[in-house]
């Protein structure tokens, strides 16, 4: 069996080389986009169980009112400004209900642009 001659071999350790740094930055980068993509998985979670919460909170404050309101009412003028008192607040609570939704999108938006942007390759 002839020796391979050391000028055949010697070209391919560099490339052999830069095969596996290759190898090594492609799992380097998925490892940290894994982790980026847990931790705004974990952040959504969180922030749902927050919400779940809090909206139950609110809610259960706005139906304690409207029976105690109806409760009070005992005429036609008290049942119509019930009602107007009561669709005020339920509309206000709407309203910011909705905001902290389109706020928490936009961050959201931001931490993935930021997790995608992270993981391109540097030119």
């Amino acid at each position: 069996m002839p020796k391979p001659l050391l000028n055949e071999t010697a070209p391919l350790e560099p490339m052999a080389r830069d095969v596996a740094e290759g190898f090594i930055r492609t799992n380097n980068t998925t490892v940290e986009f894994m982790f980026g993509a847990r931790k705004i998985l974990l952040d959504e979670l969180i922030f749902l169980a927050s919400e779940i919460v809090d909206r139950a909170q609110t809610e259960t404050h706005l139906l304690s009112e409207l029976i105690s309101k109806v409760a009070a009412s005992h005429s036609v003028n008290d049942w119509k400004t019930m009602f107007r008192e009561c669709s005020q607040h339920q509309i206000d609570f709407l309203r910011r209900d909705s905001e902290r939704v389109f706020k928490h999108s936009q961050r959201m938006r931001v931490a993935v642009a930021n997790l995608l942007a992270s993981r391109r390759p540097a030119s």
